[in-house]
């Protein structure tokens, strides 16, 4: 047993022995994801096995498998016959519902961030205004950052918002969809856009691409449940650590 995995284990026992109406195994798949956010299990690490978790921690197979279920399906796992499972080096994001990158991350217990490069107000070009559905050379908002999963970057954002929508950007912390929230405007669904391009030599720096990685470019427009638009953004995200979900 590493280090990793004794520690690992204490705090399974610690967790599973306290008295819960939680499922056991729901408690098990909880604190793995808390292990992987705080950094005690790292991403591409293999698990123990069922049969080893089963015996060090007295409790069923079953309830480990119904565990790794889970996990694989929030996409914090990876299981293959003959190799083990792992922990997930790719980040799953949903272009179904515009929950915000933040929201998604922390669903699947890693942790968000947020480097604000630029925020402030333009009159916009005739591209954004149609997508906002404003006049031509109306003022937005124009935020770009770069986003960090468990303090990894991974991927350079640009977004434009109205004015209408955002009195003061400097309000706006790690994510752009909380401050929406605490506002009572609630991105409910997306229009989105996928495509693939060699990165320029400034976007590698500012991700620490490696070199003959793509990126793919999201282009995606949020709009509340009335069809108004919220939100236009742009972002070139690291092709070897996101998976898109669209269903």
């Amino acid at each position: 047993m590493t280090n990793q995995h004794g520690s690992l284990f204490a705090r399974l026992e610690s967790i599973l022995a306290d008295e819960s109406r939680t499922p056991l195994y729901k408690r098990f798949a909880a604190a793995i994801k808390d292990a992987v956010r705080e950094g005690v299990l790292i991403h591409e690490q293999i698990l123990p096995g069922e049969r080893e978790f089963s015996q060090s921690l007295g409790i069923s197979r079953i309830t480990v498998r119904k565990a790794m279920d889970e996990l694989e399906k929030e996409g914090m796992v990876i299981r293959s016959r003959g190799y083990g499972t792992q922990i997930c080096s790719q980040f799953e994001y949903s272009l179904k519902e515009p929950k915000g990158l933040s929201q998604q991350v922390v669903l699947r217990g890693k942790k968000p961030d947020t480097v604000w490069i630029n925020k402030s107000k333009i009159r916009c070009n005739a591209e954004i205004a149609e997508k906002l559905g404003l006049s031509g050379g109306s003022e937005v908002w124009q935020l770009k950052r770069i986003r960090y999963v468990d303090q990894q970057a991974v991927s350079v954002e640009e977004s434009w918002v109205s004015t209408q929508l955002i009195a003061d950007a400097d309000d706006i912390g790690i994510s752009l969809y909380d401050y929406f929230r605490d506002r009572q405007i609630h991105p409910v669904k997306s229009q989105s856009r996928v495509s693939a391009r060699m990165p320029d030599e400034a976007l590698q720096l500012q991700i620490a691409l490696p070199v003959n990685v793509p990126v793919l470019v999201i282009k995606q427009l949020a709009l509340d449940a009335q069809g108004n638009p919220l939100e236009y953004s742009i972002s070139y995200c690291r092709s070897d650590m996101y998976v898109f979900i669209a269903e």
